[in-house]
């Protein structure tokens, strides 16, 4: 891609600014444009398909900072660098906040200009190719599920319906340790289902339509059906799951999905927690967020699988629990917990445990109705 011509914009109402940045771009292949004003940049800039624009901070009309944000609405991969009169790091933060790569002082020499399209050709590159990983991202999850579901499920469904029917027209026939044997694939097969029908949910499921069936939602509901959920497990490795819910701790979203969300990482926290252990579950409101922290002493994440633990398909060392998830989980909690405006955290110490949190925004003013709190169950020192 370095060895095309690039396409460059220039967008600046000083003509001695446009005049000496093509003198300096004669020396290369790139094809240029250029304009005098905002909107004309921003018309030129939809026929030319620029790879990298250069524009004025401060321009009569519309400004700078406003064709930055057209600029980035058009196309996020096109890189944008402002001139600015102004060298102050208060108008490159504010340029930065409008989708600016860079700034660049006039005056400027013409190895600055040349080390600053380089610069910005090469973050162009890495952004194309960023954009065309998540589009190749986002067919793969549209097609895995039709994929595996053809491809691996149908044929184990009939491989485990037949052994149903073979274990039942044999009993009686065959010995009991054969039986066994029978029963076991009969119990593997549907072990290997079970795995694939976590797959086709955390790839299938398009959280986008749960906006539609947003209503009031005390946290508490979702975080005792989750709780509850997990108690199978954490009874069976004596693991303590304590929980301690703010009553005004309320959120616009859709319960089961927050139930699902909450449960993947308390699953893990009990997965992952050694027997005996303890796991604790808390939910308070603070500065117009609901906080859902889950916590556990088990065997932690190494720092280096910590930044890709909420990445499809990523699967991290088993470590001391001698246990590994598929990588759907926590995938599948942080679409959902975006879906609903919010974000999802994760600190760990190695060997004692690790943190979650799950943060969204709290209702303003709570509604009455099942499982939500009344407005005079929150105190006024706590509202958003």
């Amino acid at each position: 891609m370095s060895g095309q011509p690039r396409r460059i914009l220039l967008i600046d109402d000083e003509p001695i600014v446009v005049d000496s940045c093509l003198a300096i771009l004669e020396e290369t292949e790139h094809e240029v444009a250029f304009a005098s004003s905002g909107a004309a940049g921003l018309d030129m800039a939809r026929a030319f398909e620029p790879d990298l624009v250069f524009v004025d901070l401060k321009m009569p009309g519309m400004s700078g900072l406003e064709v930055l944000e057209a600029l980035r609405s058009q196309d996020p991969t096109i890189v944008c660098i402002v001139f600015t009169g102004f060298a102050t790091i208060a108008a490159a933060v504010e340029a930065m906040q409008h989708g600016a790569y860079d700034f660049l002082a006039k005056p400027f020499t013409p190895d600055d200009f040349r080390s600053m399209i380089r610069r910005g050709l090469t973050q162009r590159d890495l952004l194309v190719e960023r954009a065309a990983l998540l589009r190749e991202r986002e067919a793969l999850r549209e097609n895995f599920a039709a994929i595996v579901s053809h491809e691996l499920r149908s044929p184990l469904a009939a491989v485990q319906q037949n052994l149903f029917v073979t274990i039942a027209e044999l009993d009686g026939v065959v010995s009991e340790d054969q039986k066994r044997r029978l029963e076991r694939m009969s119990s593997r097969v549907g072990e290997l289902l079970a795995l694939v029908n976590r797959w086709l949910r955390g790839f299938s499921t398009d959280v986008a339509p749960l906006r539609e069936s947003f209503r009031p939602v005390a946290i508490s509901g979702p975080v005792a059906n989750a709780v509850e959920s997990a108690q199978t497990e954490a009874v069976r490795k004596a693991i303590e799951i304590v929980s301690q819910v703010d009553p005004s701790a309320v959120v616009l979203g859709d319960g089961g999905a927050l139930t699902e969300a909450v449960l993947n990482v308390v699953g893990n926290a009990v997965k992952y927690s050694r027997q005996g252990g303890r796991v604790s579950v808390s939910a308070v409101r603070r500065d117009g967020k609901v906080a859902i922290s889950v916590a556990d002493s088990g065997v932690g994440i190494p720092a280096a699988d910590l930044p890709w633990i909420f990445d499809a398909f990523y699967r991290g060392q088993a470590g001391a629990s001698g246990v590994a998830g598929v990588g759907i989980g926590l995938a599948l909690t942080r679409r959902i917990v975006e879906a609903h405006g919010g974000c999802i955290t994760a600190a760990s110490d190695p060997g004692r445990g690790s943190v979650f949190v799950i943060e969204l925004p709290a209702l303003k003013t709570p509604v009455p109705g099942p499982g939500v709190a009344p407005p005079e169950q929150v105190s006024k020192g706590e509202a958003a």
